[in-house]
């Protein structure tokens, strides 16, 4: 026997009937912080130490950043003698 149950209901809804904490005031903290350090940013170097800072995944989690970002910078044209 199988049995399958949609609830339609928003994520607060959600929160409030499995009992657990409304992290909103937190998580609406942590992206301001997040924005406002990100002024004066000139280089992935300095991102890089920023998200050190601030990130909750670690060294795992920046190699994985710092994957991405060569990543997207190898696209850029003018990169290794490239014509623009």
């Amino acid at each position: 026997m199988k049995v399958t149950v949609d609830v339609d209901c928003t994520p607060a809804e959600a929160r409030s009937f499995l009992g657990l904490p409304d992290v909103t005031p937190i998580h609406d903290k942590y992206v301001k912080t997040m924005l406002d350090s990100f002024d004066g940013i000139a280089n992935v170097e300095q991102m890089e130490t920023m998200f050190k800072s601030f990130s909750p995944l670690g060294d795992a989690g920046m190699r994985l950043f710092r994957q991405m970002m060569d990543i997207g910078l190898a696209s850029v044209p003018g990169k290794n003698g490239d014509k623009p």
